[in-house]
């Protein structure tokens, strides 16, 4: 790979192989990203996410396009949204047709009770069959098919969050899996026990807040816990 001198502007750089090297990337005059299996050269570091779709020709009318990074879950680009390349360790970009049964309705496989609206539409846009169910005086918020960092016997699993009465000015706290994760090199994971719903044993990860770090009423959602559920996967390979 060319190294690149103080001040010098590479000419072409691959976004996908500095990602996957875990290596920030350069500036250059071009660019080449993946979309799908297409490999597309751009002359800009920031680009439109329908300017994205138009380059394998495709419209926001018929496709979604979503982003993958290092350690994140495929993220969903809006048509008009920005996408830097520089500011993510962005691996490649990936398009799916738009169904005939768009949002909440085809993603939510059932609804005992309603989040707020911007965990509902944050949910929809994630791309993920979700449900919130009530088991006794209980209220969970389940999330399918979230994709696991290497290093776990699985690749994807459900996890579950336990929604508190009073939420969103009370926190969520910890995370549930099932089926039940384990390390594949034999280590054992820490502070884990297990938690019946609905009739169903899930593994429970006891992870908390810190002091430092505290609920914060009005700005902390869904989103943001999730955000904490995926360091916290991530951290027990550190």
């Amino acid at each position: 790979m060319n190294q690149q001198s103080a001040g010098e502007l590479l000419e072409v750089v691959e976004v996908e192989i500095f990602a996957l090297e875990d290596k920030p990337l350069p500036h250059a005059r071009h660019y080449i990203i993946r979309v799908d299996k297409q490999k597309i050269t751009v002359d800009r570091a920031e680009i439109t996410g329908a300017e994205i779709l138009a380059l394998v020709g495709k419209t926001p009318a018929q496709f979604k396009l979503y982003e993958h990074r290092r350690h994140h879950q495929p993220k969903p680009i809006q048509p008009d949204e920005v996408v830097h390349l520089h500011a993510h360790q962005i691996e490649r970009f990936t398009t799916m047709p738009k169904g005939t049964t768009e949002g909440l309705e085809a993603l939510c496989r059932r609804q005992d009770f309603r989040l707020p609206e911007t965990d509902e539409t944050y949910l929809d846009r994630l791309g993920l069959p979700w449900e919130t169910l009530r088991d006794g005086a209980t209220q969970w918020l389940i999330i399918h098919e979230w994709k696991l960092p290497t290093g776990y016997n699985h690749q994807q699993t459900s996890l579950a969050l336990l929604i508190p009465d009073n939420y969103s000015d009370s926190q969520i706290d910890m995370v549930y899996f099932s089926p039940h994760l384990a390390r594949t090199d034999g280590r054992a994971i820490g502070a884990l026990s297990t938690q019946s719903i609905a009739g169903t044993v899930w593994q429970r990860w006891s992870r908390h807040r810190t002091p430092a770090s505290p609920w914060r009423r009005g700005i902390d959602d869904v989103a943001s816990h999730l955000a904490l559920v995926d360091e916290w996967l991530q951290r027990e390979f550190l």
